[in-house]
């Protein structure tokens, strides 16, 4: 069977910095090839791509990742019905997600025993953070409102007993997800039936070079000491590194348009949502970066070099390029010599797999240091890239015409 898969390899050049530390404070790393390399988890640049989606699709499609589900669907609740403020909306709310997910929704038991004395005490919370779309909180928000009738909630709570509304409060929760659930999945562990397999492969960022962690020995001078009080108010040290790191991931396009569902739209073809949210992710990921330490390096950069691919089989990385490490050119730098392996390894790499001809190549490189990269695929920049690889994968879905989606507008 064909398929639709997307894959995204980018060079990007990091100059000294803490992406993404350890417990002890230390730059992660691995070793790769008996080298010891620096190394930026997949659970990082996925936090960053998903923070970057609110620059890049609209807040509708998005979803929230948290603990204090009672809080978000309480909000909605009172939104829908004002009357229904306080902790009464926050105790329908626990009812409702206690239903549609399984789980136990209920005050953690340090923040009970330090409210004992408040007049109100805190709003429950699940025991694990839950990941839900904003269409389907407010789905459970006006099924709260419907059952629970002037914010009775025992009257919710006999509205749930019946079968046919239970089953309304589960499906609600299992349809409509937002671009970041589709793409990056989501576990629900006291309702399997409700997880979502993630659409989108991230892989630990690598660097291609072998990498040696540095210390940064720093001092703080306190603004009110006087002539007489010398010395600094604070001592410290930073651990930091510097390196060309290969960045992967992998989107399965034809499981994200199954997580996704049809198009929502009666006016749009039912590929147009996996179509915005391949762009997105591409975008997203492409220019994303970890946070970690951001304001102590300000090391904000973009990639040197990416290549994209669409492919029919499966998804390929190409890291086994750098299973030896580069080395440093004559004038220092190891940007150039990355491009060149690739450049090498890639069409040897297709060809004996009889994968030339599998899929469109794209490319997008900055500097005279990735021209190597340049026969890899039909360069262009960042916007055209975004939708001409969007463009490619809603041809390749073949969608059912517009009018056979099922959802109404939301």
């Amino acid at each position: 069977m064909t398929r639709t898969i997307l894959d995204i390899h980018i060079l990007q050049t990091v100059p000294p910095s803490n992406l993404n530390r350890d417990d002890t404070g230390t730059p992660k790393s691995a070793v790769y090839g008996g080298a010891r390399r620096a190394r930026v988890s997949s659970q990082a640049w996925k936090r960053a791509t998903r923070t970057a989606f609110s620059d890049l699709i609209d807040e509708s499609e998005l979803g929230v990742r948290t603990k204090k589900v009672a809080e978000v669907l309480s909000e909605r609740i009172t939104r829908l019905d004002p009357s229904m403020t306080g902790s009464v909306a926050v105790a329908l709310a626990a009812e409702t997600m206690r239903t549609a997910t399984g789980s136990k929704i209920e005050v953690p038991k340090r923040k009970a025993k330090d409210s004992e004395n408040a007049e109100s005490g805190p709003a429950p919370e699940s025991g694990y953070l839950m990941f839900l779309s904003g269409r389907q909180l407010s789905a459970l928000a006006e099924l709260a409102v419907e059952g629970g009738k002037g914010g009775d909630l025992k009257a919710l709570k006999e509205f749930f007993k019946v079968k046919e509304n239970k089953t309304r409060a589960r499906q609600l929760v299992d349809t409509q997800h937002s671009v970041d659930i589709a793409l990056f999945g989501r576990m629900v562990a006291d309702s399997t039936d409700l997880n979502v397999d993630a659409a989108a492969q991230v892989a630990h960022a690598l660097s291609v070079h072998t990498v040696e962690v540095e210390s940064d020995y720093f001092t703080a001078v306190d603004d009110k000491n006087t002539d007489a009080e010398t010395g600094a108010g604070m001592i410290g040290s930073v651990d930091f590194n510097s390196a060309t790191l290969y960045r992967y991931a992998a989107v399965d396009v034809d499981r994200l348009q199954e997580n996704l569902g049809a198009g929502l739209r009666t006016d749009q073809s039912s590929a147009e949502p996996t179509r915005r949210a391949v762009a997105a992710f591409l975008e997203g990921f492409i220019t994303s970066l970890p946070t970690g330490k951001i304001n102590t390096f300000g090391n904000h950069t973009l990639p040197a070099a990416v290549i994209v691919k669409l492919r029919s089989r499966r998804p390929i990385s190409f890291v086994a390029a750098f299973e030896r490490p580069v080395t440093a050119g004559e004038e220092g730098g190891f940007l150039q010599r990355s491009c060149e392996r690739l450049a090498k390894y890639v069409p040897v790499l297709e060809h004996q797999y009889g994968l030339t001809n599998d899929g469109q190549s794209w490319v997008l490189r900055v500097g005279e240091e990735t021209e190597a990269l340049s026969a890899l695929g039909a360069e262009m920049a960042l916007p055209a890239l975004v939708t001409a690889v969007g463009d490619a994968v809603a041809a390749r879905l073949k969608p059912e015409p517009a009018e056979s989606a099922s959802e109404p507008e939301a």
